[in-house]
């Protein structure tokens, strides 16, 4: 029922845009119209195919790694002709409008004619998706960037002035097509030579299986004082049809082995405590906690935290950042907090110091970079890898470095 719903639902979508198209298409050369029209009604067969043949199994697009790049196809082509019909939406509305009024005036020549010009700007904005998208995918999946911040902890240690925290975060292993590129990335990370690593969840989509293939390039990870990380919801195998209990908790149990594999040090609703130039570092780390019903809460902070209390600084790992609000803040003098989960949408437009949007916001309070209540900070990753759809449009794979201060003394 949901398919023929949702099959409903599309093929409305697809023929409300292709009227644009016609409309916009008046003026074209014959044979112009002819390949402009075979081009889009191809892209909804090829569109339909897809839905129908995974929805009923008749292929399994996921045993191939262009699976991904097919299904990512699919979206755009219907988010290309959403715009559309949204523009044909809004000439249909004025033409209704017009009618009506013209039923109460006098008479006068009236056309019911779709205007040409809102269709011409319909498919001119249908472009911007599938242009935009299609970039994203070819050029942004592995376009790391560095976001450097310092951040001012209250009465900080004088031997703890300049640790350097780097996290990455959401690595998704199984959305990955290129090892090369990856190579570049954990380059990058041990040049900033970081005092401790942090991993906040999310080491694969589904599978355990599917870091293997990649596990010799993350363990060249460096760091002074180790390798820190947690679980993000994705990694317990709640989003995967196993044929048995026994088969996912198998397959959870081998997750956990290649994180001792890759020599990452995971913390399961526990701590570390770290002996930093004569002070004592608390590395907490929770199991995937959210204060959202749709996700699964395996988190423990006060089992976590307890045994810290006589650490000089206190930084937690948590994968989704509504935990902060929930609970963490209730732990005042947890100073650090690292999140992720949302990959910033992997779609928004950010222009530092003017301009930091995307939809990402309308579901979470902290949905990327640097935020502050009181003497609490709270850090959201952006995600290093993809979910979904596999590329980035405007919110780019991040490499997160932190360097401390004292906030009263102001000195690095």
């Amino acid at each position: 029922m949901r398919l023929i719903i949702l099959l409903f639902l599309l093929v409305g979508i697809d023929y409300y845009a292709f009227q644009a198209v016609k409309i916009s298409g008046v003026a074209w050369p014959k044979s112009f119209q002819l390949v402009f029209n075979a081009l889009y009604i191809f892209s909804s067969v090829y569109a339909y195919f897809y839905i129908i043949s995974s929805a009923t199994n008749l292929v399994d697009w996921r045993v191939t790694k262009a699976g991904q790049y097919l299904r990512a196809l699919v979206f755009i082509i219907f988010a290309s002709k959403f715009v559309i019909s949204l523009f044909l939406g809004v000439d249909d509305l004025r033409r209704a409008i017009t009618w009506i009024v013209n039923q109460f005036s006098s008479p006068k020549d009236f056309s019911l004619s779709r205007s040409r010009f809102l269709s011409q700007l319909g498919v001119l904005a249908g472009a911007i998706p599938m242009i935009s998208l299609t970039y994203g995918m070819w050029r942004n999946p592995y376009r790391y960037q560095i976001h450097n911040h310092r951040v001012g902890i209250n009465n900080l240690a004088k031997g703890l002035t300049g640790f350097r925290i780097v996290q990455i975060s959401d690595i998704h292993s199984g959305t990955f097509t290129s090892k090369e590129p990856l190579k570049n990335a954990i380059r990058i990370i041990n040049d900033l030579k970081a005092d401790i690593v942090l991993f906040t969840g999310d080491m694969v989509n589904n599978v355990a299986q599917e870091m293997k293939p990649y596990m010799d390039v993350f363990s060249g990870i460096e760091a002074k004082y180790g390798v820190y990380s947690v679980l993000g919801n994705h990694d317990y195998g709640d989003y995967h049809q196993w044929r048995s209990l026994e088969e996912k908790q198998a397959n959870f149990r081998e997750l956990i082995d290649i994180h001792d594999k890759l020599g990452w040090d995971l913390l399961r609703n526990e701590h570390r405590m770290l002996a930093v130039e004569a002070h004592k570092v608390a590395v907490i780390g929770v199991e995937n906690s959210s204060a959202s019903p749709r996700f699964q809460n395996y988190g423990d902070l006060k089992k976590a935290y307890q045994g810290t209390e006589e650490a000089d600084l206190k930084l937690l790992l948590s994968h989704d950042p509504s935990h902060w609000d929930a609970e963490v803040q209730s732990f005042e003098d947890i100073a650090l907090t690292f999140s992720g989960h949302t990959h910033g949408f992997q779609f928004g437009i950010e222009i530092p110091g003017w301009l930091k949007w995307s939809p990402s916001k309308y579901v979470y309070k902290q949905w990327a970079g640097l935020y502050t209540t009181g003497t609490q900070h709270l850090y959201v990753n952006r995600g290093f890898g993809m979910l979904g759809y596999p590329g980035r449009v405007g919110i780019l794979p991040e490499i997160t470095c932190i360097d401390l201060y004292d906030k009263v003394s102001d000195t690095i």
